[in-house]
């Protein structure tokens, strides 16, 4: 067994609260953002943040990779951006009688997919291997990516010029979808009368930590009146009336590891039924397709995902 399956409970948990405290020094007032991109990446997830240009998405990708000590790439998605310049090609050598593979930016351990709804669907979706499967095929040869992996995709607002809606299959290899939100008052009128931004932070833990913690993180106990609930939750998603695509199997156990990863966070052996009822939202709404055209929105989503918990019995 690895040195990192060995790694003690108490030094991987030491490592997260180290992150969460390097992180926070630099995205400000943002405490619940923080902690859902952490149990996202514990949970060995990806995280969607949807929102207006300007307000930190790209910072809190970036961040979180610096203070994790991984190796971070930037993807800025455009109009034009081909599926080859994700995953990278194969060149032919003539004088080596081969072709030689030369990686793309997806080889790395955190990857800001940056306004990812800018580019076509047939880009998009090239990375639909890499955040599954976590390898990429090209030429028909398999390539293993980094380890831990997290796609961090920032997105414009759909209504925004230029931009293409995810595939739906894209948006459920998803674990959480949030909003940054406006920076505080407070936070705001500190960086406009002049304060300085704080420079780029040291590493507060390894990625050996973070595997640890990603470990841990799977032994969690699920009681089986717990895993009852959550499957009856997901089937109500999908017999709603005003959903016309509920949530799918790969959903339900995306949101079970958020789950795991955040009873673990806090140090608790045992799934609770708040950890599941608290990370519905963010797990859950964007993986929802409306009845009618008209209603689609994460918004709604997420309305319909508070009355399927409302009106679902819980565990006695």
């Amino acid at each position: 067994m690895s040195s990192v399956l060995q790694a003690p409970r108490s030094d991987a948990h030491a490592a997260i609260a180290a992150v969460r405290r390097a992180v926070a020094e630099v995205i400000r007032g943002k405490d619940d953002v923080i902690d859902l991109a952490l149990v996202a990446m514990v949970s060995a997830g990806h995280l969607l943040i949807e929102d207006i240009p300007g307000v930190g998405k790209s910072t809190l990708a970036r961040t979180l990779a610096q203070v994790v000590g991984g190796e971070f790439r930037r993807i800025q998605f455009t109009s034009d951006l081909l599926p080859s310049d994700l995953v990278g090609v194969s060149i032919l050598r003539p004088n080596l009688d081969r072709a030689e593979f030369r990686p793309g930016p997806l080889f790395a351990n955190f990857v800001l997919a940056d306004e990812i709804n800018r580019a076509p669907p047939r880009t998009q979706s090239a990375l639909l291997e890499a955040m599954g499967e976590r390898t990429i095929s090209v030429d028909g040869t398999s390539h293993a990516l980094a380890v831990p992996f997290m796609v961090i995709a920032t997105q414009n607002p759909t209504e925004h010029y230029g931009t293409y809606p995810l595939p739906e299959s894209q948006r459920d290899r998803f674990t959480f979808r949030l909003e940054m939100g406006y920076a505080a008052a407070d936070v705001e009128a500190s960086l406009l009368g002049g304060a300085e931004a704080p420079g780029a932070p040291q590493p507060a833990c390894t990625l050996d930590a973070i595997i640890a913690a990603q470990h841990a993180a799977t032994e969690v106990f699920v009681h089986p009146d717990l895993a009852a609930y959550a499957q009856r939750i997901i089937h109500a998603t999908r017999s709603h009336p005003g959903i016309r695509l509920g949530v799918s199997t790969r959903g339900g156990i995306a949101w079970v590891r958020a789950a795991r990863a955040r009873a673990w966070m806090d140090r608790r052996a045992q799934l609770s039924i708040d950890d599941l009822q608290d990370l519905a939202v963010p797990a859950l709404a964007h993986r929802l397709i409306a009845s009618a055209a008209s209603d689609e929105g994460v918004a709604l989503g997420a309305e319909r995902i508070r009355e399927v918990i409302a009106t679902t019995a819980v565990p006695r």
